[in-house]
């Protein structure tokens, strides 16, 4: 049976209680670690990083004529000069032979 225990954020200083609810939620999950951040702090922190990435942030996408069909499409990668790009009909097809 576990007990509550206070710990300390590594982030603020600031000493937080890890419950015992929060300790077997942690065991059922198969957490081996105690969280080194208070609640305020790990909240703080995935605001910050769901910023960083924009929450799935947009991929810039490059317009390219289809090298078997000729047809105008996109693509999430910079196309170099030295090979061809096909849609995704065509990329399709020729993967599945």
């Amino acid at each position: 049976m576990n007990q509550d225990k206070n710990l300390t954020c590594r982030d603020c200083g600031a000493e937080f209680v890890f419950t015992a609810s929060e300790q077997d939620f942690f065991a059922e999950k198969g957490f081996t670690n105690e969280p080194g951040r208070c609640p305020e702090c790990r909240a703080a922190r995935k605001q910050q990083n769901s910023g960083r990435n924009g929450g799935y942030q947009q991929r810039e996408m490059h317009d390219v004529t289809c090298a078997a069909c000729g047809v105008q499409t996109q693509v999430p990668f910079r196309p170099s000069s030295d090979r061809p790009v096909y849609c995704r009909d065509c990329f399709t097809k020729n993967n599945n032979r």
